[in-house]
Order: C-alpha cells, then structure tokens, then sequence
C-alpha cells in the first residue's frame, strides 16, 4: 500500500511539472513561506546549517557511505561465518550506479528551472527530480539495510532512524537554502521510496534453520513400537 501511494504520488508530481500545473503553487507557497521565515530569523547560523546539511547529499559523501556500509556488512557477515558474505558488495555498487541512472534522464526531460527563475544553461540539466535528495535517500537507506541485515533488532532501528533523518535533513536544508522547490524533494524521497525494498530485496540472505543439511545427521528416530526415552525432568 505505501508503493503504491508513493508511486501514485511521484507520477501526479512528474505530471504536474510536465504541464505546469496547479500543484505547482504549492512549491511557490513554500518557497515564499521559508523565505519570510529565513528572512524573518535574519541567522547566519541557519543558513550555514541548511547549506551543510544540503552538502550531505553530495555524491561524495553519501556514495562512500554507502560503498563503505556495503564493504562493512560484508566483513560483518564473513566474521559471522554465513553464508554468501560477499552480497552487500554488488548490492551496495549496483544502487551507487543506479542513482545517476535514474535521476539525470529525468532531470533532463523534464528540464525544469530551479526556485530562481533562471533559465538553463545548456550544461545544466535542471533541478527536477532533486539530485542531492535522491543520493542521499538512497544511498544513506541503502547502506543503512545492508548494515542493518548483520545488526541487531534495536540498532537496526537506529540506523534506519539515522538515515530517515540524513535523508530529511538534506531534503530540508535544499528548500531552507533556496536551491530546489519542494516538490523537486517530494519526488526524490517518493523515488527512494520505490528503490530501498528492491535493495532489501537483493541483499536478502536466507535465514539458518534448526534442520540438519546434507551431510549432517540427526539423532535417530525410534523404531516402530519401540517405548520412548524417558524425558528429563525440570
């Protein structure tokens, strides 16, 4: 069900740029509200904050994060003596690649200019969907599932707390400091919100059971009539 909202979500949005349509007034709204706030609160302070945290979603950052949570969930299931250690490895380099995959076709077809107002340049591929969102959503979730997987239950939760917070943190700091619409943040989260179950997915392992394999012999059932062994007491 949340999918299929998000993926409803996304498309209404990408139609809405693509035709320029009434939703749109919702980005100018937000965008004239966080601007007399900004301006209201006069804080140098905040404003070197919303540019740090809209720094976080920088390919640099997060992509290492993510390659390196991948290569560290590795090492942690190998030490554990599982089976198929090596997944996160591809899993992690393959949502790396996937990123500019998906974001910068859509960037360039929907070509949409930024909260300015100032035309695109040729090399400039336009702001729709945020660049800097996606990355980190996706890169800080994904790194935060491979971790996850070789974790337990209450640090697992952690790390995808963290991330959730990463990947809103970057979103807030891109609208705070004027750099993208927020429509252009709704959709990357939407977009990472498709992708994560697929990472999920792929990094899956199967789980051990209490079954004896191939080669491993269980204790030897009773013959037919013959009494059970007494059961030890408490």
């Amino acid at each position: 069900m949340l999918l299929a909202g998000q993926a409803v979500a996304l498309g209404l949005i990408s139609w809405q740029v693509a035709v320029d349509g009434p939703l749109l007034g919702l980005d100018r709204w937000a965008r004239r509200s966080v601007g007399e706030l900004r301006q209201g609160l006069s804080s140098p302070l905040l404003d070197h904050f919303g540019a740090a945290l809209s720094d976080l979603g920088g390919s640099v950052p997060a992509v290492t994060v993510l390659l390196g949570g991948g290569a560290l969930a590795a090492w942690r299931v190998r030490r554990a003596g599982a089976g198929r250690w090596w997944l996160p490895l591809p899993v992690a380099g393959l949502t790396a690649g996937a990123i500019p995959l998906l974001v910068v076709p859509a960037k360039a077809s929907f070509a949409r200019p930024g909260p300015l107002g100032l035309p695109l340049t040729p090399e400039q591929w336009g702001w729709y969907p945020s660049g800097h969102t996606a990355t980190a959503s996706i890169a800080y979730g994904a790194a935060a599932l491979l971790l996850g997987g070789t974790v337990g239950v209450r640090h697992r939760r952690r790390l995808y707390a963290g991330a959730g917070l990463l990947s809103a943190g970057v979103g807030a700091g891109l609208v705070w400091s004027d750099y993208h619409w927020l429509l252009d943040v709704v959709a990357s989260w939407c977009l990472a919100g498709l992708l994560l179950p697929l990472v999920a997915l792929l990094s899956s392992r199967p789980r051990r059971t209490g079954r004896a394999g191939p080669g491993r012999s269980g204790p030897p059932a009773p013959a037919p009539g013959a009494p059970e062994p007494p059961r030890a007491g408490p």
